[in-house]
């Protein structure tokens, strides 16, 4: 399949993305909105001349977050125009840079090549970064017709996701070939966007800036004052964040055996998509738990056994008010999520076994032992109870995640740093 063949097909499948919208927008309102903004129509005003940087969704937003505020800081001049797919994405991005008014916000148009031109005259970027491997063929296309560097940062290309490409090259090699720098996450992965077709050059072992994150001390002072707010100082305490469909059943078991042996244990359940917080409630109640939902800053009394994380921007918070730390999308196979805000936060970390979104970054946390991973609800139980019975295990752990931390941080001055090439060039 080659550039005209594929967009020939996104067009006549244009019906389907408009029952797919419909669909989603049933379970969550805001994907019926904005609609024109994802044919480039009806885009809000923007400034021209700077920076656009593309994040998928949630995770992808919070991942870009730290090189955005970096890019703001060098180059005081440009704007950063910040483009998304979903509408939590949107409001994320909002949330994270509400008070900076050169960060701009529209939905990223779909991959039309009508749709992506309209969209690259109305921004005219000096450089497009793409967060992670949100690869569209005809945007690349667009801006290399118009001489723009498209990056891609913090990349990362597993085997399986490799193969697929591979099957498209006659469409997945001009496109890599457009890109003026690929900063990979490991050389396994800088290796396999070289056989697809990308320039030697042009591909650079980076790491991952997720590594990068830093803890404001405000939050950890915050997060104590919660818990005393819920009288929770002696309660244990942990949290089962960005859980999907099909886990929330499974955490619940967890805690409930959890709660044989400790009938004061709290839990925090976070799930990843704000469509589902009613229905994850409701889930909770019909189980019998006691529970109350963030949202209503209603009290958490003695008798609380779970408090829903049904508030946007808040995850790095709650983790820090818990104890220990389950991330989501990993009892089920959706890849998992992001470990490494937990270790962060010098948290003992425990997640299923389908974590192949995170492959390295899982490896180094189970090879220091800040990482353990579960098969099931009684596995989950078994973990929480020990690092509750074991205060000590449960602090080298959350060392050992710290430790690995801060010896794999710097891949987003090595980012910044090949970011500022293309700009000057």
């Amino acid at each position: 399949m080659n550039r005209t063949l594929y967009t020939l097909l996104f067009h006549l499948g244009l019906p389907l993305v408009a029952i797919r919208l419909w669909l989603r927008a049933r379970k969550a309102p805001a994907y019926a909105k904005r609609i024109g903004e994802r044919f480039a129509l009806n885009l809000p005003v923007l400034q021209t001349g700077g920076i656009w940087v593309h994040a998928v969704s949630v995770g992808e937003s919070i991942a870009a977050a730290p090189m955005i505020r970096a890019l703001l800081k060098r180059y005081p001049q440009l704007p950063i125009t910040v483009t998304c797919m979903t509408p939590t994405g949107s409001e994320r991005i909002q949330a994270l840079f509400a008070d900076e008014p050169r960060v701009q916000h529209c939905y990223l148009p779909y991959d039309l090549p009508w749709a992506a031109a309209r969209f690259l005259d109305r921004v005219q970027p000096k450089l497009a970064v793409i967060m992670e491997t949100e690869l569209w063929p005809n945007h690349i296309h667009q801006c290399a017709k118009r001489g723009i560097p498209v990056a891609l940062a913090n990349a990362r290309l597993s085997a399986r996701s490799a193969k697929g490409y591979a099957r498209f090259a006659r469409l997945t090699r001009p496109m890599l070939e457009d890109m003026s720098l690929i900063a990979v996450q490991s050389e396994t992965e800088a290796e396999r966007f070289r056989q697809l077709g990308a320039r030697p050059e042009c591909v650079e072992v980076t790491g991952s800036i997720k590594f990068d994150l830093s803890i404001d001390p405000q939050l950890l002072t915050k997060a104590r004052e919660l818990r005393e707010q819920w009288h929770a100082q002696a309660r244990p305490v942990w949290i089962a964040a960005s859980t999907h469909e099909g886990e929330d059943e499974i955490v619940l078991d967890a805690h409930r055996r959890l709660l044989a042996t400790y009938p004061n244990a709290l839990l925090i359940l976070v799930p990843r998509h704000p469509e589902r917080f009613n229905s994850v409630f409701e889930l909770c109640q019909r189980q019998g738990f006691v529970t109350v939902r963030r949202s209503a800053n209603a009290q958490v009394s003695s008798g609380t056994q779970v408090v829903l994380g049904d508030t946007m921007g808040e995850l790095l918070f709650l983790y820090a008010v818990a104890d220990t730390a389950f991330v989501g999308g990993s009892l089920v196979p959706n890849g998992g999520h992001n470990v490494l805000e937990p270790a962060a936060l010098a948290k003992p970390v425990l997640s299923g076994p389908h974590l192949f979104n995170f492959l390295d970054i899982a490896a180094k946390l189970r090879e220091a032992g800040a990482l353990e991973e579960v098969d099931d609800a009684q596995g989950l139980a078994i973990a929480v109870r020990r690092l509750f019975e074991l205060p000590s295990d449960a602090q080298q752990m959350g060392e050992a995640g710290l430790s690995v931390m801060q010896a794999n941080q710097g891949a987003l001055k090595r980012l910044l740093d090949g970011l500022s090439r293309l700009i000057s060039n």
